[in-house]
């Protein structure tokens, strides 16, 4: 079991957008992923999990992580929730 913790960076906080790209890297993982912070704790299976603990620039989230090759899916994901998203504004 790894455990790091990130420092939520977009701007936007983890919303949909973001929080898509991270369960798409988390999709295919065969263990277990959970995320802990100031507002809760969830197992990360799916979008909503992800989006309830409502993130905001600045929140911190510890990333545990147990499975295959745990240490690369953490800092995966760690660089994930520190990433700067700059999605392309919708028309």
């Amino acid at each position: 079991m790894v455990t790091k913790r990130a420092v939520v960076q977009n701007k936007a906080g983890i919303h949909v957008r973001p929080s898509g790209v991270i369960m798409q890297a988390v999709q295919d993982y065969g263990g277990q992923v959970s995320l802990k912070t100031e507002t809760g704790e969830t197992v990360l299976d799916s979008v909503m999990s992800l989006i309830a603990l409502g993130l905001f620039p600045g929140d911190w989230v510890d990333v545990t992580v147990s499975g295959p090759d745990e240490t690369h899916m953490c800092d995966t994901l760690v660089s994930l929730f520190e990433k700067h998203f700059d999605f392309p504004p919708r028309t």
